[in-house]
């Protein structure tokens, strides 16, 4: 894609920055909004697992990254088109770890209202990163990326 298509990708914070207002939302939302604790106190645990399982995945698709020699800024063309390890398994494994470390703090919170924001996460990465990110793919890896759609789905 030439610069001048690229210009016409939307710029602003990237996803990490997202996911630090979306926690910050998370932990405001619980506290002042009231609603059942729906998740067992004994389940926080779990929830700090899950954490740290969503943040190891972000970090290998990170390094996936790097090793292919492309950008993670989801508004920079790719120069390689990566399909193995965690690509293998999701077409999106860092925003996914993202929406699964946000599920591990609602399981953590315990708070029904907590539970809402990887949903609604989830869907603003799809429509604002997610789409915009794979009609470039497509474009710039044509058959190659239209078969890896094909075998790995967006999230799981």
């Amino acid at each position: 894609m030439s610069n001048a298509n690229n210009r016409l990708v939307r710029r602003g914070p990237i996803p990490p920055v997202f996911l630090l207002a979306a926690l910050l939302i998370q932990a405001a939302v619980h506290v002042l909004v009231p609603s059942a604790q729906v998740i067992p106190r004994s389940w926080n645990l779990l929830g700090v697992l899950i954490v740290i399982g969503g943040f190891a995945v972000v970090v290998v698709a990170d390094q996936q990254f790097k090793r292919a020699g492309t950008t993670v800024k989801p508004f920079e063309d790719s120069t390689a088109l990566v399909t193995n390890g965690v690509f293998a398994i999701s077409r999106n494994p860092m925003y996914l770890g993202m929406v699964v470390i946000l599920f591990g703090v609602a399981l953590g919170l315990g708070s029904l209202v907590s539970l809402a924001v990887p949903l609604a996460f989830a869907w603003m990465l799809s429509v604002r990163f997610i789409l915009p990110e794979e009609r470039r793919l497509a474009q710039l890896f044509c058959e190659q990326y239209n078969e890896y759609q094909r075998r790995v789905r967006r999230w799981l």
